[in-house]
């Protein structure tokens, strides 16, 4: 049974309630952001919560067995808050969320509601409205090794042992031109083959979005090498930014072993009877 302070039982019991909720946000950077539906600031558990911005949330859901529950939390986009540039560069995907009720009158009388991470987030009209997933959802997680053709391992990571940062998987270089709100000319790359950073990490390491990462969506070097970014920066794109990039893998056991000489350390099961095999019918004759 959930323990409530004695004055928050008090004022629940009272009839007449002086509550407010609270929501704690915690990214993965060890950024907190604390906002509150009531009309002040408040600071409570330790955390400053800050009013304002149309900040609300829809009833939880709940749900029977293991499927994933939760709710919404919606509010202005703010610079003091929440930026829009944050949240286009990911730097709220999966942060936790804690729901807190508390008396506004005594804020040390709380109690901690829920606890939920961040799912999908929507922008229109100078707010934002993100998913709260309970706490079911890391159910979903897949745990452990998983029997596939495909390599598992991260490229780069202690199981995969590639060395990313020789200059044989790594490049730098700068943007020519911008033709798209993800893709610019590059230079720098012209000794690299064309396809050798698709899939790959591009970092920005100059300009505005300096410390911005994302993967490689294409690599073109036709007429000039072309990178294409899985996700648009948070930033516009300008001439002279700087970034690194690393070379990418696609799983296959035949690139691992023609493009990493890592045959050693592949991670799949490239030999692994596939469907077709599973299925298939014996006939008379065939071996």
């Amino acid at each position: 049974m959930r323990e409530m302070a004695d004055g928050l039982a008090a004022s629940l019991a009272a009839g007449v309630t002086t509550l407010a909720r609270c929501w704690r946000l915690t990214r993965a950077d060890g950024v907190v952001i604390g906002l509150t539906e009531h009309d002040e600031d408040l600071v409570v558990d330790g955390t400053l919560f800050r009013a304002g911005g149309g900040v609300g949330g829809s009833e939880d859901r709940s749900t029977l067995g293991f499927a994933v529950g939760g709710g919404e939390l919606s509010a202005a986009l703010t610079s003091e808050l929440i930026e829009e540039g944050d949240l286009l560069a990911g730097r709220f995907d999966g942060a936790s969320v804690e729901l807190l009720i508390a008396d506004w009158n005594v804020p040390a009388d709380f109690i901690l509601l829920r606890r939920g991470t961040i799912g999908e987030v929507r922008r229109e009209n100078g707010a934002f409205v993100a998913e709260l997933r309970s706490l079911a959802t890391q159910l979903n997680v897949v745990r452990g090794r998983l029997f596939t053709a495909g390599c598992d391992a991260d490229l780069g990571d202690a199981r995969c042992a590639v060395a990313l940062g020789s200059p044989a998987y790594r490049g730098t270089g700068n943007i020519s031109a911008v033709e798209g709100a993800g893709l610019f000319v590059a230079s720098g790359l012209d000794g690299f083959a064309g396809g050798w950073f698709t899939q790959g990490r591009l970092e920005f390491t100059s300009g505005a979005n300096a410390g911005f990462a994302c993967e490689v969506k294409s690599h073109r070097a036709d007429g000039g090498v072309r990178l294409d970014l899985w996700q648009r920066p948070p930033e516009a794109l300008a001439p002279g930014d700087a970034f690194t990039v690393s070379a990418g893998c696609d799983k296959r056991f035949e690139t691992c072993r023609d493009r990493f000489a890592n045959t050693l350390n592949f991670r799949g099961f490239p030999h692994m009877p596939g469907n077709d095999a599973v299925l298939a019918v014996s006939r008379p004759g065939e071996g």
